[in-house]
Parts: C-alpha cells; structure tokens; sequence
C-alpha cells in the first residue's frame, strides 16, 4: 500500500530545436494492493504517451521513480519554475 503520494513533472524545452516536451512520473496505489509507477511523456499540449509499472512494494517504485528522474535530468529536463 502507498503510504506517500509521489508526483513529479519536468519539461525539456528547447525553441532553436523547436523542442517541447514534458514528461511525469507518479506512484500510485492500484485497485490489488500493488504500487503502480505510471509514467507519461510526450509534447507539450499533446496527450503523450503512458506506460504502467507494478511493484509489490513502494519501495521498489521509488527506485525506478528515482534512476528515471536521474536519467532525464542528465538529458536536460526541469521542474516547473
């Protein structure tokens, strides 16, 4: 069961590129006990794309939350300011 709910969206915007796009991460309870890691990434002001990963514990998606976080800070991706 998810004790904390984690949100998080960052975009990569890059107008010379003419590059806009935004991707989000959360963890989610879903409806067998699991913890859900549900990702969405495409351009901005599009519906984008979605992938669901299921874990036995919220510990294991907090993992993943945070090696795709790193990955796509590296690639020059940033929180909202």
């Amino acid at each position: 069961m998810t004790v904390q709910p984690y949100r998080l969206y960052i975009e990569r915007r890059e107008p010379d590129k003419n590059m806009a796009r935004f991707y989000a991460l959360s963890i989610e309870p879903n409806l067998f006990g699991e913890t859900s890691l549900v990702r969405s990434w495409g351009r901005i002001g599009s519906r984008g794309q979605q992938k669901i990963h299921v874990f036995d514990s919220e510990a294991k998606a907090v993992d993943l939350l945070l090696i795709l976080l790193r990955r796509k800070r590296w690639r020059g991706y940033l929180p909202l300011q």
